[in-house]
């Protein structure tokens, strides 16, 4: 049987808009920075009405909000059950983190929201805080508390496993940093799955006795 005149082929369901939405943002977020990002790019690039957009979210901030919990906060689940896969095995666990950080890191938008947040959390500071609550607490505790699993196992130095922490993680981002401020204009990109690779090994010797 054929549509009448004027119908179109198939209707996109309306529970599939608010994950569009959220995808749309997460783009346009990373691109534009909170602040210069309107509310007519974000409906524009999901592909819907300004109007349908406050059907799903009252503000902005809302949005980002959603980008936090839908678009990054799934990934620290899969980091979560690389620590229960591999409760006693640390060097092995932390090769498996630090590969999973770095692939999210160079596939996704994640570099462009982690540089607006840095640079517009003076002038948003609940950017910085939904970010520092639901990502960066999360994170550093996991990984804080299987580093400190470790070292009551005798398989690491002691030393803080906080600051331990925050040593793995620190070069990439730097690298991610870099990539979003500097290659643009023509700085040389580093190549952040090999980054993390080297500095893992680096770190892993000075750690295990």
């Amino acid at each position: 049987m054929s549509l009448p005149a004027g119908q179109p082929k198939f209707r996109r369901r309306k529970a599939d808009r608010p994950d569009e939405i959220v995808a749309a943002a997460f783009e346009v977020f990373a691109e534009k920075g909170f602040a210069a990002a309107r509310l007519d790019d974000i409906a524009a690039r999901a592909g819907v009405s300004k109007g349908a957009i406050y059907l799903y979210f009252a503000t902005k901030e809302d949005i980002f909000q959603a980008v936090v919990e839908q678009g990054v906060a799934p990934n620290l689940h899969n980091l979560a059950a690389l620590a229960a896969a591999n409760p006693q095995n640390f060097p092995e666990l932390i090769r498996a983190f630090a590969k999973v950080m770095a692939h999210v890191a160079s596939t996704t938008p994640l570099g462009g929201i982690i540089k607006m947040v840095i640079g517009e959390a003076r002038n948003f500071p609940e950017l910085a805080r939904v970010w520092h609550d639901r990502l960066i607490v999360p994170a550093l505790g996991a990984l804080s508390a299987a580093i400190a699993a470790a070292q009551a196992r005798g398989e690491i130095r002691p030393g803080d496993p906080r600051h331990y922490a925050a040593g793995l993680i620190s070069p990439l981002l730097v690298g991610v940093i870099w990539r979003e401020t500097f290659t643009p204009i023509g700085a040389e990109p580093f190549d952040l799955p090999a980054l993390m690779e080297q500095h893992v090994e680096t770190l892993l010797r000075g750690m295990v006795p």
